[in-house]
């Protein structure tokens, strides 16, 4: 399955000053790493971590220069209201790493104070927006380890890799807010194997953790960057697309539906027939629009199976457009 993706419309939450580009790509952050192999020291490789926010845990290492924004140039991407496309820049002046606002709407603090520029050092905290805090870390290879290590196990699946159910549900209700409020369209799929019983049953539980990981990795190599793969549960799987209308989402379904059939399945040179039943719902305007959008996937996906699996159906296609 190749890699596909999808356009959606750009956010803005104004206020950004232009960004020149060739400042980005001439200027390393990488000096400070070299300077302690010279003298004896453990390496350092600085990093911003998630304190407050989306994604608490995930760290961001700062290998060159980094925006920190919402938009797609982001290094550092997150997804908060508050944030701008383009909110504030890691970079290298004079010896220091410096953080720099880049005329946010909604302004950068460090440790408190608002900064136009300010020398980062070891432990300082920063907030973007209101809700967004990051921890900028100085850290050896031990340590930066550690960090990735626990923002892993809090978040993803141990057998499949991508996210765990945990991690969706908190993630859905942002998205759905953020759907509301900027009226954009969210789309979730719900997917699930088919006859999956049967693998077990037929080559043992091995076999079924070896299909779950290996389309845990096929659904990951199309989504977008900023949809979110979860395993909701068992032999299902959640796929949530933000600015993603009904065609593009049924589009996507397809996708998948086709490339997990054609997927050669092999284990212990046997080969598995393995296809998925996906039901497809929009997110509405309801108060409850987390846990109506979640059923409505559900009685797609229940659909899907009804009419003979191996399909994907769009729950009430017709009101979603």
């Amino acid at each position: 399955m190749g890699s596909s993706r999808r356009t959606g419309k750009s956010d803005s939450v104004g206020g950004e000053s232009d960004f020149v580009e060739d400042e980005v790509t001439v200027v390393g952050l990488r000096a400070p790493t070299q300077a302690a192999r010279d003298d004896g020291a453990a390496p350092r490789h600085p990093q911003l971590i998630v304190l407050m926010g989306e994604s608490v845990g995930k760290t961001f290492p700062l290998e060159r220069p980094s925006i920190i924004g919402r938009g797609e140039v982001a290094q550092v991407r997150l997804l908060d209201d508050g944030i701008s496309r383009r909110h504030a820049m890691v970079v290298r002046v004079g010896g220091e790493l410096c953080i720099e606002d880049l005329q946010s709407a909604n302004g950068t603090r460090v440790n408190g104070e608002p900064i136009t520029r300010h020398v980062l050092r070891d432990g300082d905290k920063i907030q973007l927006g209101e809700r967004t805090i990051l921890k900028f870390a100085d850290a050896d290879s031990v340590e930066e380890g550690f960090h990735q290590a626990m923002y892993d196990a809090a978040v993803r699946d141990a057998l499949t890799r991508v996210y765990n159910r945990r991690h969706f549900v908190e993630r859905l209700a942002s998205e759905v807010a953020y759907s509301r409020r900027h009226r954009s369209p969210l789309s979730l799929l719900m997917l699930d194997v088919d006859h999956f019983k049967r693998i077990n049953d037929g080559y043992g539980h091995p076999a079924g953790d070896y299909v779950l990981s290996t389309l845990g990795q096929l659904l990951l190599a199309v989504v977008r960057i900023e949809d979110l793969v979860a395993r909701y549960g068992g032999e299902e799987f959640a796929i949530l697309c933000r600015e993603t209308p009904p065609m593009s989402a049924l589009q996507l379904a397809e996708r998948l539906r086709r490339g997990v059939e054609s997927h050669a399945f092999t284990y212990r040179e046997q080969k598995l027939s393995v296809t998925l039943s996906i039901g497809i719902a929009m997110s509405s305007d309801s108060p409850t629009a987390a846990q109506q959008l979640i059923a409505k996937a559900d009685a797609a996906l229940y659909e899907a199976k009804q009419t003979g699996r191996n399909r994907a159906v769009l729950q009430h296609p017709t009101e979603a457009r």
